[in-house]
This record gives structure tokens, sequence and C-alpha cells, in this order.
């Protein structure tokens, strides 16, 4: 299945819809807060690979896109305390996020245990200055699954192996919600993270049919080419990702960054109507020869 890259065409029903909800004849879903993760590692070419999974076709939401690690916010996540800490506070990613501290403290927490539970690796160490370098073994595994299904909290994976969450080795880049008229909608906040030295990823996820690291450039071209299929923000987060060069470009340009949460609208353009970007997105498409 193929999804129109951006600026995507709204056809007419989806554009009355999308009126009766600015008119207020209809009341959005409620979005559900979700984080997910940029996961990074040196490409063989001029940029970096990110880790990108397929969903499977069954699922209810972007069946069959190509994801970043991530999911929902599980309501234990903001109870993760201080002791399992370590990095930026929880009141300076508020600042960063946009939102308070509790809400912080969640989304962080969850794109932590969302990128073990879908890759495999954990932004975690015994201290605020080392990161555990292999947890591919059956007991990690058990934990991992654990996780997964819920009967394990972060909190208690944490604690139980006396490690505390490296919040330092993530970077916030940015922040969606699902436009208004659609029946599922999530407010996501995007990270990007370094595959840290000595983990690798596995093919683990429950919810994907298949895993790759591909280069960020070429998986922009792969999307525009009709081989891979994304989500209009995930594309955009490729895109942008793959303008900036290495890694150390990419992090650093995220170091800098505070994010205010964007949701699509409907817009006329050229007699048509489309869907909003961020300007800099917008800016990034206008560029691209098609």
């Amino acid at each position: 299945m193929r999804i129109p890259i951006p600026p995507v065409r709204l056809n007419d029903d989806i554009v009355a819809l999308a009126g009766e909800y600015a008119e207020g004849v209809r009341t959005p879903v409620e979005p559900r807060d979700a984080a997910t993760v940029l996961l990074l590692r040196p490409g063989s070419g001029a940029g970096p690979e990110v880790y990108l999974l397929r969903r499977q076709m069954t699922m209810g939401f972007a069946a069959g896109m190509a994801v970043f690690p991530g999911g929902g916010v599980d309501v234990r996540d903001v109870e993760l305390p201080d002791s399992c800490w370590a990095g930026p506070t929880a009141a300076e990613w508020a600042r960063r996020l946009g939102v308070d501290e509790a809400r912080a403290r969640a989304l962080v927490a969850a794109g932590v245990r969302e990128t073990f539970e879908e890759s495999g690796v954990l932004l975690a160490g015994v201290s605020e200055d080392s990161v555990v370098d292999d947890v591919s073994g059956d007991d990690w595994e058990a934990d991992r699954a654990a996780l997964e299904s819920r009967t394990l909290s972060l909190t208690e994976l944490l604690t139980r192996r006396g490690l505390v969450l490296r919040t330092d080795l993530l970077a916030p880049w940015a922040a969606w919600t699902t436009p208004v008229f659609e029946p599922k909608r999530y407010a996501t906040w995007f990270f990007v993270a370094r595959l840290p030295e000595g983990q690798l990823t596995r093919d683990v996820s429950s919810e994907s049919s298949s895993v790759q690291w591909l280069e960020v450039a070429e998986a922009v071209a792969q999307v525009e080419a009709g081989e891979l299929a994304m989500m209009p923000p995930t594309y955009l987060n490729c895109l942008e990702v793959a303008s900036l060069g290495s890694e150390d470009e990419i992090l650093a340009d995220a170091a800098g960054r505070t994010l205010t949460m964007f949701t699509p609208t409907v817009s006329e353009v050229d007699g048509g109507h489309v869907l909003s970007m961020m300007p800099r997105h917008a800016a990034l498409v206008a560029g691209r020869k098609r």
C-alpha cells in the first residue's frame, strides 16, 4: 500500500468532513499521548542509517507502514522515580517538550521503554555516565517480553537491575498530532538517539512484520519511488534528518530544539486541498525533484 507523499491531496469527502469538525458539527477524538524514537547509527554513505519497522498488515493504525520504534504512553511511565532518572531533569524536559513535568516524565520514559520493546536497545546504565552494553541474553529477552505484555513496568525493570534511565541520550525532535478528522488520533513526540556502543538491534517486536536499518536518504528515495510506505510525519522527519548530514550534526541540531505541537489542517492550494506542513518541511518538500 502506498501513502501519498506530502503535500497530500485530499478528496472532496475528506475536505467536507474536515469542514464539519471546523464548524463544530463533529467532536474530534481525544488523541492518545505517544513517543517514538529515530534511532541512528553511522551509514556507509554520507548520512546515517535509521532503524525502521514495518507494521503488521493486521494493525489497526498505520498497517503496513514503515515506522520508528514507539507507541502509546503507559499509565505507569509517569511513575518513574528520580532514583531511576539520569540526565536533564523532568522540569528541563517539560520546557523542551512544551508540556508539564508529569507528562514530560511519561513521554521520555515511554520513548525509552518502547525503543527497548521494539528494537531490543535500552538507553540505560548503572550510572549517569554508563550504558549497558549487551541486552541480548535470555534474561534480558524475558524482561523485554514482560514489558511488552505490561506484566513488568519500566520502573520495576530499572530498579531490579540497578539501572538509571539515560535521558541525556535522547533529544527532542518534533511533535505531531493526527488531524482532527481521523478516527484514531495520537499526540506523538519524536525523539532522536544514537545507537549505544556495544548494543545491537534485534527483530523482536510483535507488531512488526520486518525490520531494517536503512540510510535515511535511501528511505526517503524509496518512499518517493513508491517502494516503501510511510505516514507523512515519518517521511517528513526522515527528509529533515537526511538534509542535516551526520549523526553529530543531527544531534547538535536537536540539542537546541524546544517543541510546539503541530496538527495538520486543510489548506487550499492551486484550486485543490492539501494537508498543511510545518514551514521547514514545506521548504524541504518544495526542493525535491518529483
